[in-house]
């Protein structure tokens, strides 16, 4: 039999090899570990949903209770320009093709294209022998009919002075001389004094032919009438040239062109000629030089082409530094109505339509819509002639989702004061 052995209070049994000792004290706290773990994360879990829920309330909350932001203009007072775009052209002022007035051969020609030349310059000689020679023959024709001259005098000289002894004799003494003889000499000094006008009008003849083969042969040389630039040589040395009469197209030598100043030429539609007016100041854009210029309209033609049903009109352009070549382009703005002071809006706050309207925002920040009138238009602002007072804000830009009662926050938006 076993022995039993006596407990003292406040002791364990002993350990027995059916029950090893600390079994009992190591499985007994996990349970309670793992459920007061799982709790914790629950509670936490649910306060994170929790302050998710909350915040998205009340961004949402601020957004619905939030008015959107608009973008507004002032209405202002500006000065309107309504303008309209042409395209001009650069032309010579002057620009001729050089013709030799008599035919001959091109002895020497000293210009080229690009050679600047001045007024009264010598260009070129023309060979012409057969001038020369009839030049000679009208000089030996002038100094014969000055001889010719020479001789009828004397004849006048000698028919004068018989003619007046022959009176003399018979005043003194009526009887001796007979007024047949009388009456021959007062002829033959008539007839004398008809052969040395003849005469002197033969000089006068020789000396205009003398004078007119002159002038042709001072047109063998060919001079500039102006100062500028050879743009074309149509002849070389040895060349025949024709003379150039309106009844031919003789071949010219030479194209000048006057470009120290230039013409900017450009066409007016119909609608738009009565506008125009001499004097009247006017910009243009060279696009081959990137600048904006400004000119006066010096000359119109005052007729309408029917052709084109436009008017040409012109600007002159000084062009001393060369900087302008011509037959380059350019967009002339030509100011067709002028408006100043005028009270304005965007172009933008304008509705489309026969009725147009604008969407006007009040002290309270509340969107109205306002019909209006309009007047004179440019491409960024319109007149309003009723409707819109000054100061008033016109929403601009798009009006999608802007409606009318609609409380709205403000973004002011500048315009500029002319255009």
């Amino acid at each position: 039999m076993t022995k039993a052995t006596p407990m003292i209070e406040g002791t364990s049994p002993p350990a027995t090899s059916e029950q090893p000792h600390g079994s009992e004290q190591q499985k007994g706290p996990k349970p309670r570990g793992r459920r007061f773990g799982f709790i914790i994360a629950v509670v936490l879990a649910a306060g994170v949903i929790w302050l998710g829920i909350r915040l998205l309330s009340g961004h949402g909350k601020e957004q619905g209770n939030s008015a959107p932001t608009v973008a507004v203009a002032k209405a202002a007072r500006a000065d309107l320009v309504e303008n309209v775009v042409l395209t001009a052209e650069f032309f010579p002022y002057q620009d001729i093709d050089l013709h030799a007035k008599v035919s001959g051969f091109v002895k020497s020609i000293t210009v080229d294209i690009g050679d600047r030349v001045k007024q009264g310059q010598t260009i070129a000689e023309l060979e012409v022998p057969e001038l020369r020679d009839e030049l000679n023959k009208a000089s030996a024709s002038l100094q014969a009919s000055m001889e010719d001259v020479k001789r009828a005098e004397a004849d006048y000289r000698d028919a004068h002075l018989n003619y007046g002894r022959l009176v003399e004799v018979a005043r003194e003494r009526p009887k001796l001389v007979a007024q047949q003889e009388i009456d021959n000499l007062q002829a033959k000094e008539s007839a004398t004094a008809g052969a040395l006008g003849a005469a002197k009008r033969k000089v006068e003849e020789s000396q205009a032919e003398q004078s007119r083969l002159k002038t042709l042969l001072a047109y063998t040389l060919i001079v500039v009438p102006f100062d500028g630039v050879i743009t074309v040589r149509y002849a070389d040395t040895g060349a025949l040239i024709e003379a150039g009469t309106s009844s031919n197209t003789a071949m010219p030598l030479v194209k000048l062109a006057q470009e120290d100043l230039l013409r900017l030429r450009f066409p007016v539609p119909e609608s738009s000629a009565p506008l125009v007016h001499v004097g009247e100041t006017v910009e243009f854009r060279v696009a081959a030089l990137s600048e904006t210029y400004k000119g006066k309209i010096i000359r119109f033609s005052d007729k309408v082409d029917r052709a084109t049903r436009t008017m040409v009109t012109e600007v002159d352009v000084p062009n001393a530094t060369d900087q302008f070549k011509p037959g380059m382009y350019a967009y002339v703005t030509l100011p067709l109505h002028e408006k100043k002071d005028a009270l304005a809006i965007p172009v933008q706050a304008l509705s489309s339509g026969a009725k147009p309207t604008v969407l006007v925002v009040n002290q309270d920040g509340v969107v109205a819509v306002v019909p209006v009138k309009t007047g004179l238009q440019t491409p960024d602002l319109v007149e309003i002639t009723e409707g819109v007072k000054e100061g008033d804000l016109v929403v601009i830009g798009s009006h999608t989702g802007v409606t009318p009662g609609l409380k709205v926050n403000t973004k002011l938006t500048d315009i500029p004061k002319s255009y």
